[in-house]
């Protein structure tokens, strides 16, 4: 991730650089990337770049997002897929990069998900106030929820501390989890109120634990709620949704 900066006689300070909106640009073609991380940079922006579905899955995974700009044609997973991927599971705001100009390609993208569009090739300043324009729209309070936590989440007097990747109830006393268990609750913790289907929890989950696979999110659902739930069987918690997924209701706070 590029750290990004103005002149020595305005350098921001810390706290405005962590405030600075995170773009993450997808692109195989590493000149298009170095280009895009420098332009928008200069400003003001941070800049993560990606090559591909898997590397931009990584640092979703790690990060937080404000934007994505995604090429259209990449290797393996094109950008249609990704953007239909990535507005299923987050509010995060997505402008494609495309070659092609055809307005039905534009429709099929904007029916995916994409916030904008802009054709190849583009100037800088029509980037820069196309990304000012989206995420104004967006407003600057979105972030991915496809992106773990970092530090500590309280909900309903528990307390998820996700670096120490620790579990305590109500009363201070520590619960444990398994891997899988924690790693599942962090995806709940981190997506209240949301509809998750299984297949977005093993998407959520995967790279972080091994231990969750196919249909073995009901049996870690079915252990998380006895360890947390005051009843397992009418829980509070952990809402089965039937025939959908199921749903974390708690309301979750930043500690």
């Amino acid at each position: 991730m590029m750290r990004v900066g103005r002149s020595a006689a305005s350098a921001p300070s810390a706290a405005s650089i962590s405030a600075s909106p995170h773009i993450l640009v997808v692109d195989d073609d590493p000149g298009i990337c170095t280009l895009l991380a420098k332009v928008l940079a200069k400003h003001g922006y941070r800049v993560t770049t990606a090559r591909n579905a898997g590397e931009m899955r990584a640092t979703l995974r790690v990060g937080v997002i404000d934007l994505v700009v995604l090429d259209v044609m990449l290797p393996g997973e094109n950008g249609y897929e990704l953007c239909r991927w990535l507005s299923e599971r987050s509010p995060v705001p997505i402008i494609m990069l495309t070659a092609m100009r055809e307005e039905p390609d534009r429709i099929v993208g904007l029916e995916l998900g994409a916030d904008d569009f802009i054709g190849k090739p583009f100037s800088a300043r029509e980037l820069v106030a196309r990304i000012k324009a989206v995420l104004r729209r967006a407003g600057t309070q979105l972030r991915t929820v496809h992106a773990p936590p970092r530090g500590t989440l309280l909900f309903a007097g528990w307390t998820l501390d996700i670096v120490r990747r620790e579990l305590k109830s109500p009363a201070g006393a520590l619960v444990h989890l398994t891997s899988g268990e924690f790693d599942l609750l962090v995806a709940f913790a981190d997506h209240p109120g949301r509809l998750l289907t299984r297949e977005q929890l093993l998407d959520i989950a995967r790279g972080r634990t091994a231990e969750i696979f196919d249909r073995s999110i009901d049996i870690q659902v079915s252990r998380l709620r006895r360890k947390i739930e005051d009843d397992p069987k009418e829980p509070a918690f952990i809402k089965t949704i039937r025939g959908a997924g199921y749903m974390f209701t708690p309301e979750v706070v930043a500690g």
